[in-house]
């Protein structure tokens, strides 16, 4: 059995001989494994770390911080608890309302927090629970974004559906993307694809991949 160091230098090997891969940033998940997970990744010279939970995340930034990673925050950022993520995530992978964005830059000192890189979220469902703004609402979110003195807009970011071909769905994202672009032409980034179908998402212009267990294996069911 290959251990996770080996899966993450066969998954880069990969994404450097894929079209479009040899710029694409690796942001490995490591939701729910231990921080020795991480210190392994990070031995094998893995930088970037993605995470969705925000205890766990708070928790593992803070245990290795000696590491001097890259912390990029991947799941539902919650209003209430925006600005505590804000404090140890680099990246913001999941901005999604106008709300969010204003509790990002609220407060007395809203610059004790560093400026933060922010991905908006597009849902590309007809789902309105599903996360991301819905992309009628794309633009003045983006415009909002590009406005706040807490986040610097690096582009767009979204999950394919499970009910449609990723293709299709990236795509999509890709006008999305060229949307946003319009608004903000520094903006060119986008996150997407994740260990079932990253290779459809770079062909379609990912920036930003999201690999979890393609690359550390099957999740435990709690960290």
């Amino acid at each position: 059995m290959r251990t996770a160091a080996e899966r993450l230098a066969a998954i880069r090997d990969e994404i450097a001989s894929a079209p479009h891969g040899a710029d694409a940033t690796l942001v490995v998940v490591t939701k729910f494994h231990p921080a020795s997970l991480v210190e392994e990744l990070a031995a094998a010279g893995q930088r970037d770390m993605g995470e969705s939970r925000h205890p766990e995340a708070r928790d593992k930034a803070a245990g290795l911080e000696a590491l001097d990673l890259t912390w990029h925050y991947v799941g539902q950022l919650q209003r209430k608890k925006a600005r505590q993520v804000a404090r140890y995530a680099h990246v913001l992978h999941s901005i999604d309302s106008v709300d969010l964005v204003d509790a990002l830059g609220s407060g007395e000192t809203p610059l004790e927090i560093p400026v933060r890189d922010a991905f908006v979220q597009v849902n590309l469902t007809d789902d309105p629970a599903r996360g991301g703004v819905a992309p009628d609402a794309l633009e003045a979110l983006a415009e909002h974004v590009e406005a706040s003195p807490a986040l610097r807009l690096l582009g767009v970011m979204a999950i394919a559906p499970l009910d449609e071909e990723p293709a299709s769905a990236f795509a999509r994202l890709a006008g999305h993307a060229e949307r946003v672009r319009a608004i903000a032409p520094e903006a060119r980034w986008m996150s997407a694809g994740m260990s079932q179908d990253w290779r459809v998402a770079l062909e379609h212009g990912a920036t930003h991949l999201r690999i979890g267990t393609a690359i550390t294996g099957e999740r435990p069911s709690s960290p």
